[in-house]
């Protein structure tokens, strides 16, 4: 009778690599998929502040400023001056955008309010970005903490603190995620405008990969997960946008969502829930368009959509009109 020790070893030998070979293919499909998905597509700025100063004299105010983060990584953003002592606004745009999406939106808010306006690029984002690929909200969290310290270094020409003490931030998708992360942890942070926030940082690389595999199913969205965690090596977060919202404090909220904003527009209708105080959380998740669609919007839709967001800044920042 032959020894069974050695067939069995036999069969595993020869199953071992009809057993390995889809795992690597899967592995490495899924490594492919998130290396593409955190390196965002790249196109020329919409509009810069010089173009911009052709039509607004306050485009030509807007300057190009650099500082440092945590990480030693170097971060740009570009800088609109308000009042002295005023309160200033960060605008964040969304996944595979870049800061001209939210410059007519900004300046329309600092010429609304003589806010301090400040337009950084996120992480792998914009033209030649110092960092190249995104986190999906992990280390765009830490960058915005990053740019408030900024701001709350910045000093007028005689020395003087140049923003004050009230801090608030405008995000759309990637951009509101990351400013909803970093609200726990700045206290500065007085009001939010975020719109079409995505439920989890899986949610939005889920959606990233579907668009670049070009099919959206359970498989692909289990995959882009499971090689976000071997691919960012620990720096990778999943935090639940609705776990953050319940840890915020008195911070006033103003939730935006559209039909443009697709599966979007549900999750903001499911964090407006989430928060501690619900007399300070605003939902407008049925408007002609949003964030995503602004920049290149009919005048008066586009407008209409900026006075929302300039005037719950105006009233939760304690702005004098």
């Amino acid at each position: 009778m032959p020894p069974r020790p050695r067939a069995g070893r036999r069969i595993f030998k020869a199953l071992l690599p009809v057993v390995l070979l889809p795992l690597l293919a899967a592995a490495a499909f899924a490594l492919w998929v998130v290396y593409g998905a955190s390196h965002p597509p790249r196109h020329a700025y919409l509009m810069t502040p010089e173009g911009f100063g052709l039509i607004s004299e306050r485009g030509l105010q807007v300057k190009e400023e650099k500082w440092r983060n945590r990480d030693g990584t170097e971060a740009r953003g570009w800088l609109l001056r308000g009042g002295e002592g005023a309160p200033a606004v960060v605008m964040l745009h969304r996944y595979g955008a870049d800061r001209s999406w939210a410059l007519n939106l900004g300046v329309m808010l600092n010429e609304a309010s003589n806010f301090t306006v400040l337009w950084p690029d996120l992480r792998g984002h914009g033209e030649n970005p110092p960092v190249s690929a995104t986190t999906f909200g992990a280390r765009e969290r830490d960058d915005l903490l990053d740019a408030f310290e900024y701001l709350r270094g910045l000093q007028t020409p005689q020395g003087r603190p140049q923003v004050g003490g009230r801090l608030g931030v405008y995000g759309v998708e990637l951009g509101a995620y990351a400013a909803l992360l970093a609200a726990r942890a700045a206290p500065p942070v007085r009001a939010l405008v975020l719109d079409s926030t995505p439920a989890s940082a899986d949610e939005l690389l889920g959606g990233v990969a579907a668009e670049r595999v070009g099919i959206d199913n359970a498989l692909v969205r289990l995959l882009a997960r499971g090689g976000a965690r071997l691919y960012y090596l620990g720096r990778y977060e999943n935090t639940s946008s609705c776990i953050a919202a319940e840890t915020l404090g008195e911070q006033r909220v103003l939730l935006l969502s559209g039909n443009d904003a697709t599966h979007l527009r549900a999750s903001s209708e499911v964090l407006s829930k989430c928060f501690p105080n619900p007399s300070n959380v605003e939902l407008r998740v049925g408007l002609p368009l949003t964030g995503f669609t602004q920049a290149s919007a009919p005048a008066q839709q586009g407008e209409t959509y900026a006075r929302l967001v300039i005037d719950f800044f105006g009233r939760s920042l304690q702005s004098t009109p």
